[in-house]
């Protein structure tokens, strides 16, 4: 099985953080009908999710919910 390499993983996050963004910039337009309004909607949204997701990966880093243990194959 292949791993995945860390800038992989950035470039990913990166592309994934744009896709998001952009949907909130869509939805705040089709809704407000002013794209200026939109795309200040996204820009703080960008940086606020970016921030809050963080902070959420660092709580569930800290918790043993759903982690398997390491079976050796073999002991000496």
């Amino acid at each position: 099985m292949a791993t995945e390499k860390r800038y992989r993983s950035i470039v990913k996050a990166f592309s994934w953080r744009v896709t998001g963004t952009l949907d909130t910039v869509l939805i705040s337009y089709l809704i407000t009908r002013k794209f200026d309004l939109a795309l200040s909607i996204g820009f703080v949204e960008l940086f606020t999710k970016m921030f809050l997701y963080y902070f959420h990966e660092r709580i569930w880093n800290k918790l043993k919910f759903g982690l398997g243990q390491n079976k050796q194959d073999y002991q000496i």
